[in-house]
Order: C-alpha cells, then sequence, then structure tokens
C-alpha cells in the first residue's frame, strides 16, 4: 500500500523561507516521477514541481528560481525547498507520485494528505 505523508508546512511571513518533506512507503522514487501540487480555497489544484526519474526537474513559471524540488531515493523522500515566498504561495500543498513532468493532477496516481502553507504580510 502506497503512502506519501507530507510535513513541513507552517505560517512564515512573505519573503521567508520553508522546507517541504514527503515520506513514501510502498512506493520507490527510483522509477518514477514525483512531484508538488498546491490547491487555495476556491481555485484548482496546480502543479508546482516535479522531478523524474533521472533527476530532470520541472516547475510552474511562477516558482521557477525561488523553489527548488529534490529527491533522496534511499530514504524514499521528496523535498520542496521554497525561497522567497510570496502571499499567494498561502495554499495545501500536496505530494503526488507515479506521475509525469507535465505537471498535470490527473497524470498522477497517489497522493498525500497535504501540508498547510500560510504566508503573511
Amino acid at each position: 500500500q502506497v503512502q506519501l505523508v507530507e510535513s513541513g508546512g507552517g505560517s512564515v511571513q512573505a519573503g521567508g523561507s520553508l522546507r517541504l518533506s514527503c515520506a513514501a512507503s510502498g512506493y520507490t522514487f527510483t522509477n518514477n516521477c514525483v512531484g508538488w501540487f498546491r490547491q487555495s480555497p476556491g481555485k484548482e489544484r496546480e502543479g508546482v514541481a516535479a522531478i523524474d526519474a533521472d533527476g530532470s526537474t520541472t516547475y510552474a513559471d511562477n516558482v521557477k528560481g525561488r523553489f527548488t524540488i529534490s529527491k533522496d531515493n534511499a530514504k524514499s523522500t521528496l523535498y520542496l525547498q521554497m525561497n522567497s515566498l510570496k502571499l499567494e504561495a498561502t495554499a495545501m500543498y500536496y505530494c503526488a507520485a507515479d506521475g509525469t513532468p507535465r505537471l498535470v493532477s490527473a497524470d498522477f496516481g497517489y497522493w498525500g494528505q497535504g501540508t498547510q502553507v500560510t504566508v503573511s504580510p
């Protein structure tokens, strides 16, 4: 049974940083694409970043240069380093697995429960 558990969310002031983690069990990152999505109230879920089996990465345009996705295959853990956070980054952040680099939520087969990120002025 695949489980994805996110952690690291919280409250931060604009301009600050947070590092999200996603620990996977029953799943290997070695041969699959994994990623991060986020969803704000009243908005559709949007792709943030993805990292493929070979380590290649994809980012949404609005986070490029500020967010970094990485993974530790040995620990089956996915990370999202978020710097220079903006107010619009406030959302529930979800880890997703078994997808594609297209950052399309329908492509991903497994999802975590999410971790809340709140950015304040």
